[in-house]
């Protein structure tokens, strides 16, 4: 039967080479799909805590992909690699490693010299990961997690709310996250701030 997907908004279309890595065969719809995603990004939150992690690993290339390998691999054979195809968000996949290397670089930066607050931070990290778009799929649930792992490793303070939702869902709060996200695009961080600590 395959894989049948119905994209909701801001989401990003799989290729079809990107759904012959679907691990799990008998997965037809994108309920499953996001169930059993779900159930390997619980194995990783759980990965994460059992993990001490080391503030000068999280921001390198490899933590990048470990995290995203982590959080997918039960479900994607292509789990924690960089994708190979154009989607209609993020650079061009060729130069995927070196956005990220500047993105690296730059909060690097910002919290060596304080230029933001470490609330700032951490979500421009974010915002800036989903416009490069690393990966095939799940590159919000993955720079929702890595913000959480900045704020909490790195700074020391609590991980955002995210509104209790893990916007997978086509719903009201959904949208408002796509907005915020949209805001940022266009310079005005502070909503997807405002956004994370609700």
């Amino acid at each position: 039967m395959g894989l049948k997907l119905e994209y909701k908004d801001g989401q990003t279309p799989l290729e079809e080479e990107e759904k012959d890595g679907l691990l799990i065969k008998s997965i037809t719809t994108h309920g499953e799909l996001d169930e059993h995603e779900q159930l390997n990004i619980e194995k990783a939150i759980e990965w994460i805590l059992r993990t001490k992690l080391k503030k000068d690993k999280i921001l390198t290339e490899e933590f990048v992909k470990t995290l995203h390998k982590k959080m997918f691999d039960d479900v994607w054979s292509w789990a924690g690699k960089f994708r190979k195809s154009e989607k209609n968000i993020g650079v061009e996949w060729i130069k995927i490693a070196i956005e990220l290397r500047y993105l690296l670089d730059d909060t690097k930066y910002w919290i060596a010299n304080k230029t933001y607050h470490p609330d700032e931070i951490a979500i421009r990290f974010k915002h800036r990961l989903v416009k490069i778009h690393c990966f095939p799929n799940g590159n919000g649930r993955h720079s929702r997690i890595m913000a959480d792992i900045i704020i909490e490793s790195i700074f020391g303070l609590d991980i955002f709310t995210w509104h209790s939702s893990n916007m997978v869902k086509a719903d009201d709060v959904r949208k408002e996250y796509i907005n915020a996200i949209k805001e940022a695009d266009n310079g005005n961080i502070n909503p997807i701030i405002e956004f994370a600590r609700n």
